[in-house]
């Protein structure tokens, strides 16, 4: 008998194999070529919001921070690949959707997290605490093959930390556009998590009544969250490494329509000696 070749082994690792995760949505009933026709083409959200944050935040960005661009491209990676895993429903699909929504994490991190919640051992430095996210990041990565189905739980888990910081963050401030941008976020946040758990937990309920789009619903609020969320974390970041600055909260295409993206406009703090 003679040892498999390493052609058949590469080719055995990269065979299609249909991912264990299905959500509510019945597949292949709009088309013979995507799985779940809704939950695809709700990401297109994210393609339209991640291009035009890195429009609308480009003064913060050549002033504080070029990180927010990677944010943003890594939003719009996120909606290519779950496009990608509800078109196939395939295992690697999946797995690039989960990793790419690790990663954003990870930059989020990195770039807006403040310097009072490092660890004690990076001294405030935030290069170091990059490493530290990074190479944590990295071995997160590899661990997501181990079980897959319990990748997304792990994800929104992620969650409860982010949330600790936003209420001791909440009871600091006192600038209303801050509190408004994070309860904002908080409450779009909250109501995409719902959606989610609703479309995983009363799957059958939704069927019954011929609605079961909550996963897709998810897709839309979680990127609507996206804007509202980076300029909260920008506005907080702020508040910390640019105290001789304003960031005055706007909102396009203008700030006096009722619904618009939040973006944020530096201005120099005037001092009278």
């Amino acid at each position: 008998m003679h040892a498999p070749s390493t052609r058949a082994k590469m080719s055995s690792i990269f065979a299609y194999q249909s991912s264990e995760v299905d959500w509510c949505e019945s597949n292949f009933q709009h088309s013979e070529l995507v799985a779940e026709f809704y939950n695809t083409f709700s990401n297109v959200f994210f393609l339209i919001f991640g291009p035009l944050m890195m429009f609308l935040m480009r003064p913060y960005a050549q002033q504080r921070s070029r990180g927010i661009y990677g944010v943003s491209a890594l939003f719009m990676v996120i909606g290519l690949f779950s496009m990608y895993f509800h078109m196939t429903l395939s295992f690697v699909g999946q797995l690039l959707d989960e990793i790419s929504i690790l990663w954003l994490l990870a930059s989020a991190y990195c770039v807006w997290l403040p310097r009072c919640y490092f660890p004690k051992f990076v001294k405030g430095s935030r290069f170091y605490f990059s490493c530290l996210v990074i190479m944590t990041t990295i071995i997160s990565t590899f661990l997501t093959f181990l079980k897959p189905t319990i990748n997304a739980y792990a994800l929104n888990s992620v969650a409860i930390h982010i949330f600790y910081i936003v209420r001791k963050e909440y009871k600091k401030i006192r600038d209303e556009d801050l509190r408004h941008m994070i309860a904002i976020s908080v409450i779009l946040w909250a109501a995409a998590l719902t959606s989610w758990i609703s479309d995983r937990v009363l799957c059958s309920f939704w069927q019954r009544i011929h609605f079961s789009y909550l996963h897709s619903i998810w897709h839309v609020l979680i990127s609507i969250t996206f804007p509202y969320g980076i300029v909260s974390m920008a506005l907080v970041d702020a508040k910390y490494e640019m105290p001789d600055k304003t960031l005055k909260v706007h909102y396009w295409p203008r700030d006096s329509w009722l619904i618009g993206l939040p973006y944020v406009e530096i201005q120099e703090n005037d001092k009278n000696c």
